[in-house]
Protein backbone atom coordinates (compact mmCIF):
# COMPACT_ATOMS: atom_id res chain seq x y z
CA UNK A 1 0.00 0.00 0.00
CA UNK A 2 2.97 2.16 1.00
CA UNK A 3 4.62 1.34 -2.73
CA UNK A 4 1.64 2.45 -4.21
CA UNK A 5 1.26 5.84 -2.92
CA UNK A 6 4.75 6.99 -3.31
CA UNK A 7 3.84 5.83 -6.66
CA UNK A 8 1.33 7.73 -6.84
CA UNK A 9 2.70 10.89 -5.60
CA UNK A 10 5.41 10.51 -7.92
CA UNK A 11 3.52 10.13 -10.86
CA UNK A 12 1.61 13.73 -9.68
CA UNK A 13 4.58 15.40 -9.11
CA UNK A 14 6.14 14.56 -12.81
CA UNK A 15 2.90 15.26 -14.23
CA UNK A 16 2.68 19.03 -12.38
CA UNK A 17 6.35 19.70 -13.02
CA UNK A 18 5.66 18.81 -17.39
CA UNK A 19 2.94 20.90 -16.80
CA UNK A 20 5.09 23.75 -15.33
CA UNK A 21 7.42 23.05 -18.21
CA UNK A 22 5.10 22.96 -20.79
CA UNK A 23 3.24 26.44 -19.72
CA UNK A 24 6.75 28.48 -20.10
CA UNK A 25 6.68 29.99 -23.03
CA UNK A 26 9.42 29.81 -26.10
CA UNK A 27 10.66 33.15 -27.29
CA UNK A 28 12.45 33.38 -30.56
CA UNK A 29 14.48 36.84 -31.63
CA UNK A 30 12.02 37.40 -34.42
CA UNK A 31 9.00 37.02 -32.12
CA UNK A 32 10.55 39.27 -29.42
CA UNK A 33 11.11 42.12 -32.48
CA UNK A 34 7.81 41.51 -33.30
CA UNK A 35 6.60 42.56 -29.74
CA UNK A 36 8.67 45.00 -29.55
CA UNK A 37 5.68 47.28 -31.47
CA UNK A 38 3.55 47.05 -28.33
CA UNK A 39 5.68 49.46 -26.66
CA UNK A 40 4.02 52.62 -25.06
CA UNK A 41 6.63 54.79 -26.43
CA UNK A 42 5.72 53.80 -29.94
CA UNK A 43 1.78 53.38 -29.81
CA UNK A 44 2.41 57.33 -28.28
CA UNK A 45 3.82 58.31 -31.85
CA UNK A 46 1.10 56.12 -33.30
CA UNK A 47 -1.38 58.40 -31.46
CA UNK A 48 0.56 61.48 -32.14
CA UNK A 49 1.01 60.99 -35.75
CA UNK A 50 -2.91 60.42 -35.87
CA UNK A 51 -4.03 63.53 -34.00
CA UNK A 52 -1.85 65.85 -36.31
CA UNK A 53 -3.42 64.00 -39.23
CA UNK A 54 -7.11 65.07 -37.72
CA UNK A 55 -5.51 68.59 -36.85
CA UNK A 56 -4.58 68.61 -40.93
CA UNK A 57 -8.48 67.78 -42.09
CA UNK A 58 -9.69 71.57 -40.58
CA UNK A 59 -7.01 73.42 -42.48
CA UNK A 60 -9.32 74.63 -44.90
CA UNK A 61 -11.43 76.40 -42.22
CA UNK A 62 -13.05 79.84 -42.78
CA UNK A 63 -13.03 82.08 -40.60
CA UNK A 64 -16.45 82.36 -38.64
CA UNK A 65 -19.24 84.92 -39.95
CA UNK A 66 -20.21 88.17 -38.47
CA UNK A 67 -23.42 89.43 -37.92
CA UNK A 68 -23.85 92.90 -36.07
CA UNK A 69 -27.26 94.58 -35.73
CA UNK A 70 -28.43 98.14 -33.99
CA UNK A 71 -28.97 101.82 -34.20
CA UNK A 72 -27.48 103.40 -37.75
CA UNK A 73 -26.62 107.38 -37.74
CA UNK A 74 -29.13 108.40 -34.95
CA UNK A 75 -28.92 111.29 -33.92
CA UNK A 76 -28.20 112.65 -30.22
CA UNK A 77 -31.16 114.37 -30.25
CA UNK A 78 -34.07 112.77 -30.16
CA UNK A 79 -35.94 112.95 -33.84
CA UNK A 80 -38.53 110.32 -35.08
CA UNK A 81 -37.03 111.10 -38.51
CA UNK A 82 -33.86 110.91 -37.88
CA UNK A 83 -31.52 107.04 -38.34
CA UNK A 84 -32.39 104.01 -39.41
CA UNK A 85 -32.02 100.32 -37.36
CA UNK A 86 -29.27 98.47 -39.94
CA UNK A 87 -28.69 94.57 -39.63
CA UNK A 88 -24.99 93.83 -41.17
CA UNK A 89 -23.34 90.71 -41.73
CA UNK A 90 -19.95 90.02 -43.26
CA UNK A 91 -17.74 87.13 -44.29
CA UNK A 92 -13.62 87.03 -45.17
CA UNK A 93 -12.75 84.75 -47.35
CA UNK A 94 -8.86 83.62 -47.29
CA UNK A 95 -7.03 83.06 -50.28
CA UNK A 96 -8.06 79.24 -51.68
CA UNK A 97 -3.89 79.26 -52.42
CA UNK A 98 -3.37 79.91 -48.97
CA UNK A 99 -5.56 77.16 -47.56
CA UNK A 100 -4.17 74.41 -49.29
CA UNK A 101 -0.58 75.39 -48.36
CA UNK A 102 -1.60 75.64 -44.87
CA UNK A 103 -3.24 71.82 -45.75
CA UNK A 104 -0.16 70.21 -47.37
CA UNK A 105 2.02 71.92 -44.54
CA UNK A 106 -0.30 70.05 -41.60
CA UNK A 107 -0.13 67.01 -43.58
CA UNK A 108 3.52 67.04 -43.71
CA UNK A 109 4.14 67.08 -39.64
CA UNK A 110 2.73 63.48 -39.37
CA UNK A 111 5.24 62.41 -41.95
CA UNK A 112 7.79 63.82 -39.61
CA UNK A 113 6.53 62.13 -36.85
CA UNK A 114 6.03 58.89 -38.80
CA UNK A 115 9.91 59.07 -39.31
CA UNK A 116 10.31 59.69 -35.45
CA UNK A 117 8.58 56.42 -34.51
CA UNK A 118 10.44 54.04 -36.89
CA UNK A 119 13.92 55.63 -35.44
CA UNK A 120 12.26 54.78 -32.31
CA UNK A 121 11.68 51.54 -33.23
CA UNK A 122 14.88 50.66 -34.37
CA UNK A 123 16.37 51.85 -31.19
CA UNK A 124 13.86 49.97 -29.28
CA UNK A 125 14.67 46.64 -31.23
CA UNK A 126 18.38 47.03 -30.98
CA UNK A 127 18.34 46.93 -27.65
CA UNK A 128 15.79 44.00 -27.79
CA UNK A 129 18.46 42.15 -29.84
CA UNK A 130 21.21 43.38 -26.87
CA UNK A 131 19.04 41.73 -24.26
CA UNK A 132 18.38 38.63 -25.93
CA UNK A 133 21.89 37.62 -27.34
CA UNK A 134 22.92 39.10 -23.62
CA UNK A 135 20.46 36.31 -22.75
CA UNK A 136 21.74 33.49 -25.13
CA UNK A 137 25.18 33.75 -23.81
CA UNK A 138 24.42 33.64 -20.37
CA UNK A 139 22.44 30.31 -21.05
CA UNK A 140 25.91 29.24 -22.55
CA UNK A 141 27.72 29.65 -19.76
CA UNK A 142 25.28 28.10 -17.57
CA UNK A 143 25.87 25.21 -20.10
CA UNK A 144 29.65 25.48 -19.10
CA UNK A 145 29.42 25.23 -15.74
CA UNK A 146 27.36 22.11 -15.94
CA UNK A 147 30.11 21.26 -17.13
CA UNK A 148 32.96 22.10 -15.14
CA UNK A 149 30.76 20.57 -12.67
CA UNK A 150 30.91 17.39 -13.92
CA UNK A 151 34.51 17.46 -14.07
CA UNK A 152 35.05 18.45 -10.80
CA UNK A 153 32.48 16.13 -9.47
CA UNK A 154 34.31 13.54 -10.65
CA UNK A 155 37.59 14.27 -9.54
CA UNK A 156 36.48 15.04 -6.16
CA UNK A 157 34.43 10.92 -6.49
CA UNK A 158 37.75 9.86 -7.45
CA UNK A 159 40.00 11.82 -4.81
CA UNK A 160 37.75 10.58 -1.87
CA UNK A 161 38.78 6.98 -2.86
CA UNK A 162 42.43 7.44 -3.15
CA UNK A 163 41.80 9.34 0.64
CA UNK A 164 40.65 6.20 1.72
CA UNK A 165 43.84 4.09 0.52
CA UNK A 166 46.33 7.19 1.59
CA UNK A 167 46.57 8.28 -1.97
CA UNK A 168 45.48 11.74 -1.93
CA UNK A 169 45.60 14.50 0.45
CA UNK A 170 42.86 15.69 2.49
CA UNK A 171 43.80 19.54 1.64
CA UNK A 172 43.60 18.75 -2.35
CA UNK A 173 40.21 17.72 -1.71
CA UNK A 174 39.11 20.93 0.30
CA UNK A 175 41.02 22.42 -2.27
CA UNK A 176 38.59 20.42 -5.02
CA UNK A 177 35.20 21.02 -2.62
CA UNK A 178 35.91 25.28 -2.42
CA UNK A 179 36.42 24.71 -6.60
CA UNK A 180 32.89 23.25 -7.10
CA UNK A 181 31.23 25.33 -4.60
CA UNK A 182 32.59 28.20 -6.21
CA UNK A 183 30.58 27.76 -9.40
CA UNK A 184 27.87 28.10 -6.97
CA UNK A 185 28.39 31.71 -6.97
CA UNK A 186 28.99 31.94 -10.11
CA UNK A 187 25.76 30.06 -11.08
CA UNK A 188 23.49 32.33 -8.82
CA UNK A 189 25.33 35.49 -10.57
CA UNK A 190 24.62 34.07 -14.50
CA UNK A 191 20.69 32.91 -12.80
CA UNK A 192 20.28 37.14 -11.73
CA UNK A 193 21.24 38.36 -14.92
CA UNK A 194 19.14 36.33 -16.81
CA UNK A 195 16.01 37.36 -14.48
CA UNK A 196 17.36 40.84 -15.26
CA UNK A 197 17.39 40.21 -19.06
CA UNK A 198 13.75 38.28 -18.75
CA UNK A 199 12.60 41.79 -16.78
CA UNK A 200 14.09 44.02 -19.67
CA UNK A 201 13.08 42.29 -22.29
CA UNK A 202 9.22 42.07 -20.82
CA UNK A 203 9.39 45.53 -20.64
CA UNK A 204 10.49 46.39 -24.07
CA UNK A 205 7.31 43.85 -25.06
CA UNK A 206 4.90 45.85 -22.30
CA UNK A 207 4.48 42.46 -20.76
CA UNK A 208 4.12 41.51 -17.06
CA UNK A 209 7.42 41.94 -15.81
CA UNK A 210 8.29 38.38 -14.22
CA UNK A 211 6.85 36.54 -17.03
CA UNK A 212 9.25 33.53 -17.74
CA UNK A 213 10.06 32.45 -21.13
CA UNK A 214 13.28 30.57 -22.72
CA UNK A 215 15.12 31.66 -25.67
CA UNK A 216 16.52 30.42 -28.47
CA UNK A 217 20.33 29.79 -28.26
CA UNK A 218 21.14 28.92 -31.40
CA UNK A 219 23.01 32.01 -32.48
CA UNK A 220 23.51 33.36 -36.21
CA UNK A 221 26.70 35.01 -37.09
CA UNK A 222 27.00 37.18 -40.06
CA UNK A 223 29.23 38.38 -42.69
CA UNK A 224 28.96 42.32 -41.69
CA UNK A 225 32.71 42.64 -41.88
CA UNK A 226 32.77 42.06 -45.78
CA UNK A 227 30.23 44.53 -46.34
CA UNK A 228 30.62 48.13 -48.11
CA UNK A 229 27.97 50.54 -47.37
CA UNK A 230 27.54 54.09 -49.60
CA UNK A 231 25.76 56.93 -48.38
CA UNK A 232 22.90 56.70 -51.09
CA UNK A 233 22.08 53.00 -49.48
CA UNK A 234 22.43 54.44 -45.91
CA UNK A 235 19.91 57.35 -47.38
CA UNK A 236 17.53 55.11 -48.15
CA UNK A 237 17.89 53.17 -44.75
CA UNK A 238 17.89 54.91 -42.01
CA UNK A 239 15.01 56.34 -40.48
CA UNK A 240 16.71 59.60 -39.07
CA UNK A 241 17.56 60.24 -42.42
CA UNK A 242 14.71 59.89 -43.60
CA UNK A 243 12.81 62.40 -41.04
CA UNK A 244 15.86 65.03 -41.60
CA UNK A 245 14.30 64.37 -45.47
CA UNK A 246 10.80 64.41 -44.11
CA UNK A 247 12.00 68.10 -42.19
CA UNK A 248 13.63 69.43 -45.50
CA UNK A 249 10.19 68.95 -47.34
CA UNK A 250 8.11 70.31 -44.27
CA UNK A 251 10.20 73.80 -44.28
CA UNK A 252 9.93 73.73 -47.90
CA UNK A 253 5.87 73.30 -47.31
CA UNK A 254 6.53 76.01 -44.45
CA UNK A 255 8.15 78.39 -47.30
CA UNK A 256 4.83 77.94 -49.16
CA UNK A 257 2.97 78.80 -46.61
CA UNK A 258 4.43 82.23 -46.11
CA UNK A 259 4.64 82.78 -49.68
CA UNK A 260 1.18 82.22 -49.74
CA UNK A 261 1.18 85.15 -48.04
CA UNK A 262 1.84 87.53 -50.35
CA UNK A 263 -1.95 86.64 -51.91
CA UNK A 264 -4.73 88.89 -51.16
CA UNK A 265 -7.79 87.75 -48.99
CA UNK A 266 -11.37 88.73 -50.08
CA UNK A 267 -14.13 89.73 -48.25
CA UNK A 268 -17.59 90.82 -48.52
CA UNK A 269 -20.55 92.79 -46.42
CA UNK A 270 -23.80 93.06 -46.66
CA UNK A 271 -26.09 95.63 -44.59
CA UNK A 272 -29.96 96.52 -44.51
CA UNK A 273 -30.99 99.83 -43.17
CA UNK A 274 -34.87 100.22 -42.15
CA UNK A 275 -35.49 104.02 -41.86
CA UNK A 276 -37.11 105.95 -39.26
CA UNK A 277 -39.95 108.42 -40.67
CA UNK A 278 -41.16 107.15 -43.54
CA UNK A 279 -37.90 107.41 -45.48
CA UNK A 280 -37.22 105.00 -47.81
CA UNK A 281 -34.60 101.53 -46.91
CA UNK A 282 -31.29 101.53 -47.58
CA UNK A 283 -28.74 98.69 -47.97
CA UNK A 284 -24.92 98.38 -48.54
CA UNK A 285 -23.08 96.03 -50.76
CA UNK A 286 -19.13 96.22 -50.40
CA UNK A 287 -16.61 93.93 -51.69
CA UNK A 288 -12.66 94.09 -49.68
CA UNK A 289 -9.41 92.92 -50.32
CA UNK A 290 -6.21 92.97 -48.69
CA UNK A 291 -2.91 94.40 -50.28
CA UNK A 292 -0.12 92.29 -48.32
CA UNK A 293 2.60 93.02 -50.50
CA UNK A 294 2.76 96.83 -49.14
CA UNK A 295 6.14 97.39 -47.43
CA UNK A 296 4.85 97.51 -43.63
CA UNK A 297 2.86 94.16 -44.04
CA UNK A 298 5.35 92.62 -46.41
CA UNK A 299 8.07 92.39 -43.30
CA UNK A 300 7.17 89.40 -42.14
CA UNK A 301 7.02 86.70 -44.17
CA UNK A 302 9.95 87.84 -45.80
CA UNK A 303 11.82 87.53 -42.63
CA UNK A 304 10.31 84.06 -42.51
CA UNK A 305 11.20 83.08 -45.64
CA UNK A 306 15.04 84.26 -45.24
CA UNK A 307 14.67 82.06 -41.60
CA UNK A 308 13.16 79.03 -43.63
CA UNK A 309 16.55 78.85 -46.43
CA UNK A 310 18.65 78.86 -43.26
CA UNK A 311 16.83 76.59 -41.37
CA UNK A 312 16.87 74.11 -45.05
CA UNK A 313 20.94 74.54 -45.10
CA UNK A 314 21.19 73.80 -41.60
CA UNK A 315 19.16 70.11 -42.28
CA UNK A 316 21.17 69.96 -45.21
CA UNK A 317 24.42 70.26 -42.77
CA UNK A 318 23.11 67.84 -40.43
CA UNK A 319 21.89 65.24 -42.90
CA UNK A 320 25.85 65.26 -44.44
CA UNK A 321 27.17 64.87 -40.75
CA UNK A 322 24.30 62.21 -39.48
CA UNK A 323 25.61 60.17 -42.86
CA UNK A 324 29.44 61.06 -42.50
CA UNK A 325 29.22 59.74 -38.81
CA UNK A 326 27.44 56.90 -39.76
CA UNK A 327 29.99 55.75 -42.26
CA UNK A 328 32.88 56.13 -40.39
CA UNK A 329 31.07 53.95 -37.19
CA UNK A 330 30.05 50.79 -39.92
CA UNK A 331 33.53 51.00 -40.77
CA UNK A 332 35.00 51.04 -37.18
CA UNK A 333 32.39 48.12 -36.57
CA UNK A 334 33.31 46.04 -39.40
CA UNK A 335 36.94 46.52 -38.62
CA UNK A 336 36.25 45.46 -34.87
CA UNK A 337 34.26 42.44 -35.77
CA UNK A 338 36.81 41.15 -37.83
CA UNK A 339 38.98 41.08 -34.81
CA UNK A 340 36.83 39.72 -32.92
CA UNK A 341 35.92 36.39 -34.93
CA UNK A 342 39.63 35.97 -35.36
CA UNK A 343 40.09 36.13 -31.49
CA UNK A 344 36.71 33.43 -30.98
CA UNK A 345 38.84 31.27 -34.06
CA UNK A 346 41.78 31.40 -31.98
CA UNK A 347 40.03 29.60 -29.02
CA UNK A 348 37.84 27.67 -30.93
CA UNK A 349 41.02 26.05 -32.97
CA UNK A 350 44.12 26.41 -30.48
CA UNK A 351 43.75 27.49 -27.04
CA UNK A 352 40.86 25.72 -25.89
CA UNK A 353 42.53 22.15 -27.77
CA UNK A 354 45.29 23.04 -26.48
CA UNK A 355 43.73 23.46 -22.80
CA UNK A 356 41.77 20.02 -23.25
CA UNK A 357 45.10 18.07 -24.40
CA UNK A 358 46.46 19.58 -21.42
CA UNK A 359 43.56 18.36 -18.80
CA UNK A 360 43.57 14.76 -20.14
CA UNK A 361 47.51 14.85 -19.82
CA UNK A 362 47.20 16.12 -16.40
CA UNK A 363 43.94 13.50 -15.75
CA UNK A 364 46.41 10.35 -17.11
CA UNK A 365 49.29 11.62 -15.06
CA UNK A 366 47.05 11.94 -11.77
CA UNK A 367 45.89 8.45 -13.04
CA UNK A 368 49.35 6.56 -13.12
CA UNK A 369 49.76 8.68 -10.12
CA UNK A 370 52.92 10.74 -11.58
CA UNK A 371 50.53 13.87 -11.03
CA UNK A 372 48.97 15.48 -8.29
CA UNK A 373 45.14 16.69 -8.10
CA UNK A 374 46.12 21.06 -7.40
CA UNK A 375 47.37 20.34 -11.36
CA UNK A 376 44.51 18.75 -12.47
CA UNK A 377 42.15 21.22 -10.57
CA UNK A 378 44.44 24.36 -12.15
CA UNK A 379 43.81 23.34 -15.59
CA UNK A 380 39.94 22.40 -14.98
CA UNK A 381 39.72 25.97 -14.17
CA UNK A 382 41.80 27.77 -17.19
CA UNK A 383 40.21 25.88 -19.33
CA UNK A 384 36.97 27.33 -17.60
CA UNK A 385 37.69 30.39 -18.09
CA UNK A 386 39.12 30.30 -21.65
CA UNK A 387 35.87 29.00 -22.34
CA UNK A 388 34.04 31.30 -20.78
CA UNK A 389 36.48 34.11 -22.25
CA UNK A 390 35.26 32.70 -25.37
CA UNK A 391 32.02 33.52 -24.62
CA UNK A 392 32.47 36.56 -23.67
CA UNK A 393 34.26 37.74 -27.29
CA UNK A 394 31.41 36.44 -28.30
CA UNK A 395 29.42 38.68 -26.78
CA UNK A 396 31.07 41.40 -27.76
CA UNK A 397 30.68 39.93 -31.21
CA UNK A 398 26.97 39.76 -31.06
CA UNK A 399 27.17 43.31 -29.26
CA UNK A 400 28.79 44.58 -32.46
CA UNK A 401 26.56 43.19 -34.53
CA UNK A 402 23.87 44.35 -33.16
CA UNK A 403 25.71 47.98 -33.34
CA UNK A 404 25.94 47.14 -37.24
CA UNK A 405 22.65 46.52 -37.60
CA UNK A 406 21.38 49.49 -35.56
CA UNK A 407 23.57 51.92 -37.96
CA UNK A 408 22.34 50.52 -40.96
CA UNK A 409 18.94 49.58 -39.51
CA UNK A 410 19.51 45.92 -40.89
CA UNK A 411 15.96 44.54 -40.46
CA UNK A 412 16.87 40.87 -41.76
CA UNK A 413 17.16 38.21 -38.71
CA UNK A 414 18.43 35.21 -40.79
CA UNK A 415 21.20 35.63 -43.27
CA UNK A 416 24.30 34.08 -43.36
CA UNK A 417 24.63 31.39 -41.21
CA UNK A 418 28.54 31.43 -40.32
CA UNK A 419 28.49 29.88 -36.39
CA UNK A 420 26.26 28.29 -33.91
Amino acid sequence: MKTKYQFIVTLFACFTYLSAKAQIQRLPLDSVVARVADNPALQALVAKASAQDAYATGAKNLNAPKISAGQYQVPYQFSPNGGSFMIQAEQMFINPAKLKAKEDYMKGISKVTAEDKNYLKNQLVAQAKQYYYERVVLEKKLALLQHSQSLLEYMLKDANIRLTYGKEKLSNIYKAKADLYELDNIRDQLNTEITQKNIMLNTLMNRDKQTTFTVDTAITLREYESTLTNTATLANTRSDIKSINRNIELQTLNAKVEYSKRKPDFGIQAAHMISYGGYANQYILMASVTIPIVPWASKEYKANLKGIRYEVEELQQRKMDALNQAQGQLASIRTDMGSKKKQISNYQQNIIPALQNGYKTALLAYDQNTGDLPSVLIVIKDLQMSRMSALDRLQELLTLQVAYERENETTALTLNNHNK
